[in-house]
């Protein structure tokens, strides 16, 4: 769950930029007191994910906001479901509706796509994880949202592990080196992963010691040879322009993770509709 603290300071960020200091429709056309009902409806099947945070949207623009929520976060949505059904001060139903929709939209949009990914995978071992290809400030609620999909969290930040990636290889000289150096500087409860791009490097790693070691854009017969190489050593990470055609594939291959940056980077929004009572 994201903490209220991170939301409120989102929402408040996300308010000031769409209402500015005066909504020029709902303020001029709707009597200041005037209060009325709506509900959200699914406007297709899916994951519903945000429900909390488009709740929150309208809490923060009228104390007298009140709700009753039909589904919650994770809960498996039929286009035509009602949501939930709330009931405020008008001109504040109508001035959180696109940033509570876009919201929901789209942390539901994350969850349902991280949905299907995992009953692909179904039956393999593979987890599905998302990366740090997440949009500037809303980090803490796309990762969220993979982990009500059912998937799990790579990194949160650059502090979470050390992941030697393959320019840090090649300005270090070397796999052996870099991860010795890092070794020798890391606090024993980080973990050190190493992005590789053929077999050889998958050796370098696994003789250096990684905890991980990515697959990098490998086809799905030289990742087979990789998961025999490593023999369990290590974990073995696949990433790099995998889509739902390919994605049973790479499971079958036996690497542990799966990491996915569409699920946050462009992940489809959810259709969700605002309408009132």
């Amino acid at each position: 769950m994201v903490l209220d603290f991170y939301l409120d300071d989102l929402i408040k960020d996300a308010l000031k930029e769409d209402i500015n200091y005066i909504d020029t429709t709902a303020d001029l056309v709707i009597p200041e007191e005037q209060r009325g009902q709506a509900y959200f409806v699914a406007k297709a099947s899916g994951v519903l994910c945000g429900i909390d945070a488009a709740m929150r949207v309208f809490r923060l623009l009228d104390d007298s906001f009140e709700c009753t929520v039909h589904f919650h976060d994770g809960d498996k949505l039929t286009k035509g479901d009602v949501i939930c059904e709330f009931s405020g001060n008008m001109r504040c139903l109508l001035k959180g509706e696109r940033t509570a929709l876009n919201l929901i939209q789209h942390m539901s949009g994350i969850a349902t796509e991280t949905a299907r990914c995992v009953e692909i995978v179904k039956g393999t071992k593979a987890a599905i994880t998302d990366t740090r290809k997440t949009l500037p400030g809303l980090r803490a609620i796309q990762k969220y949202a993979v982990t009500v999909g059912g998937g799990k969290n790579h990194r949160y930040n650059l502090s979470d592990g050390a992941m030697l990636k393959d320019n840090h290889i090649d300005a270090c000289g070397g796999i052996a080196g870099a991860v010795s150096t890092l070794r020798s500087r890391l606090g024993h409860m980080v973990k050190i992963e190493v992005e590789t791009r053929d077999l050889h490097e998958v050796r370098q790693a696994l003789d250096a010691g990684a905890d991980i070691i990515m697959l990098d854009n490998m086809d799905c017969a030289t990742m087979t040879e990789a998961v025999n190489l490593v023999g369990g050593k290590a974990l073995l990470e696949a990433s790099g322009g995998i889509t739902h055609d390919t994605l049973r594939e790479v499971a079958e291959t036996g690497v542990d993770i799966i990491s996915i940056g569409a699920l946050t980077h462009s992940v489809q929004a959810f259709d969700i509709s605002m309408r009132i009572s």
